[in-house]
């Protein structure tokens, strides 16, 4: 019996996928790859919207109350108050004014102000690509 067993296994031909099975199959791969691309481009757009939603009115306070306590707006409406002597000592107005400048609070409110214009422009530049992956994860 042992010896006719190799015979019966002999006469079976491997069985032959139907024609344009591969095609699929690399088609559903890429579609895969493309959706997870998508999801990834996604979720970083809404990572980058949320840190700039919530730091760009932040740090716009900070500056806000930085520009406040700099005495910077005492430098500029007495020089716009007495143009005569603003123009006559204009070089020791404008350092007085650019010493008093809060430059930590205005890098961070430009960072955070760049950060939200990009993701913006990142959103309109992709939206047809975005909107298409909402569609079809809802559908």
């Amino acid at each position: 019996m042992r010896k006719n067993d190799g015979n019966l296994f002999s006469r079976v031909e491997p069985a032959e996928p139907p024609v344009g099975f591969f095609d699929r199959i690399i088609l559903t791969i890429k579609r895969e790859q493309e959706q997870q691309h998508t999801r990834r481009l996604l979720f970083g757009f809404l990572f980058l919207l949320s840190i700039s939603l919530v730091v760009t009115p932040l740090s716009g306070a900070v500056l806000a109350n930085q520009i406040k306590g700099s005495g910077i707006s005492y430098f500029i409406s007495t020089a716009l108050g007495d143009l005569g002597t603003f123009f006559a000592l204009w070089q020791n107005f404008s350092l007085a004014i650019l010493e008093s400048l809060p430059i930590g609070g205005i890098i961070i409110f430009s960072l955070s102000l760049a950060i939200f214009v990009f993701t913006l422009r990142l959103f309109l530049h992709r939206k047809k690509l975005l909107w298409g992956y909402l569609r079809q994860s809802f559908a």
